[in-house]
């Protein structure tokens, strides 16, 4: 089959990418980067394929599964009205208290004045998020009040803010390939967002990831996606929406139980290169199913550890530095269970966005798929190049982070 991944170009399309191809498919990335073997460089809209899988959430919120699908296409990934879940915070918290899902307390916000003092109703620590999209970055999370009240004033100056008051607990990263009615679990995930290890330093789009995780229990996962995406699910179907795609939900695991941090309408960045070496059988028969509304096949998973380290550009997230060459590529992707994933290189092998390249290490344990992961991120170099050094060391310490 050919199967389109439309939307998107960087180290998550290249994993999308990757994976159908490693199950026999004829695979095009729509745009992509040239760094991906089978970019196109073009519009989706002009690609004839038997499947089309979303990759971003710009695509998505902008309305490419809508276009696509009024061209007649089997397409992967929700329409816009589905993507207000990511597109608008104010828009997917009113929709969780609706439908009764587990959240954090909130007010959205257009003045700033009354952010003010809402702010000053909440014990601290604070959240100040834009209700736009901002690639995972458009997050403060303090407990000074007064950094949160200038946030939140800097951020009114790009549109409408929410604010939240803070929850306490791990974050893990729940997947559910979602046809409209039903919904198949992948892997629980866990990703590193701030840019410095022990989590220091501002919020990024993702520093690295690992699945699954090893202290998240069945009885918590069960709970967690019965309360925070079966009934997400039902909020969507009471507003009319038929949501197909993959459902990204970011939970706490709060004393009080797993509560919604927020969702996303696509697969996570770099979580997804975390997932795609896990599938041990050919996700097409998945994703057409999910696409077409009958989802009828289950997610076959190997019992393997994936680890991912993000590598990044100097200045990253603030301004990050471009056109610097990248060593190393190849003799790092020569390690067995090594796949480095493009994410911000140009045709020359130079560094050209934030997130250079992903590095995704598979093994038979979460140790070893770390100390291979690492092994393969010693290989690469350019000038500037930093990542954290601590993916995934607290569940290999045995300590709940």
């Amino acid at each position: 089959m050919r199967v389109c991944i439309a939307g998107g170009k960087g180290g998550r399309e290249h994993a999308l990418g990757w994976l159908f191809d490693r199950f026999g498919h004829d695979v095009v990335v729509a745009p992509g980067n040239p760094r991906i073997p089978w970019a196109t460089l073009g519009d989706p809209l002009d690609v004839d394929a038997d499947l089309f899988v979303l990759g971003d959430d710009a695509s998505v919120v902008s309305g490419l599964g809508d276009r696509l699908r009024a061209k007649g296409r089997l397409v992967f990934g929700p329409n816009a009205d589905g993507g207000q879940l990511e597109g608008s915070k104010a828009w997917m918290k009113a929709l969780l208290v609706e439908a009764g899902v587990p959240t954090a307390r909130y007010g959205s916000f257009t003045e700033l004045e009354p952010a003010v003092q809402f702010l000053k109703s909440l014990p601290g620590p604070y959240v100040v998020k834009t209700d736009y999209l901002a690639e995972g970055k458009g997050v403060l999370v303090t407990a000074d009040l007064g950094e949160a009240i200038a946030d939140a004033g800097a951020k009114l100056a790009g549109g409408a803010i929410v604010v939240e008051e803070a929850m306490a607990g791990p974050e893990v990263s729940l997947f559910a390939l979602c046809d409209g009615e039903r919904f198949a679990r992948l892997p629980v995930c866990q990703d590193h967002k701030r840019v410095g290890d022990g989590d220091t330093g501002p919020n990024t789009g993702g520093m690295g990831a690992y699945a699954p995780v090893p202290f998240v229990g069945d009885d918590v996962l069960d709970r967690a996606y019965d309360e925070c995406v079966g009934r997400t699910l039902a909020g969507l179907r009471d507003r009319g929406i038929d949501y197909r795609g993959v459902l990204y939900t970011s939970v706490m695991l709060t004393g009080e139980g797993p509560k919604v941090i927020e969702h996303n309408v696509r697969f996570g960045d770099p979580e997804c290169q975390a997932l795609v070496p896990l599938f041990a059988s050919d996700p097409y028969e998945l994703f057409a199913g999910a696409a077409a509304g009958h989802l009828t096949a289950e997610p076959v998973m190997s019992h393997d550890a994936c680890v991912v380290v993000s590598l990044a550009a100097e200045g990253y997230p603030a301004a990050p530095r471009k056109g610097d060459p990248v060593e190393g590529l190849a003799a790092a992707a020569n390690l067995e269970g090594v796949e480095v994933f493009a994410a911000g290189l140009d045709a020359e092998g130079r560094t050209a966005g934030g997130r250079v390249v992903h590095v995704s290490a598979t093994a038979r344990s979460l140790p070893a798929a770390h100390a291979l992961a690492y092994e393969a991120v010693r290989r690469i170099s350019w000038p500037g190049m930093h990542y954290r050094t601590d993916i995934a060391a607290q569940a290999l310490e045995g300590v709940t982070p």
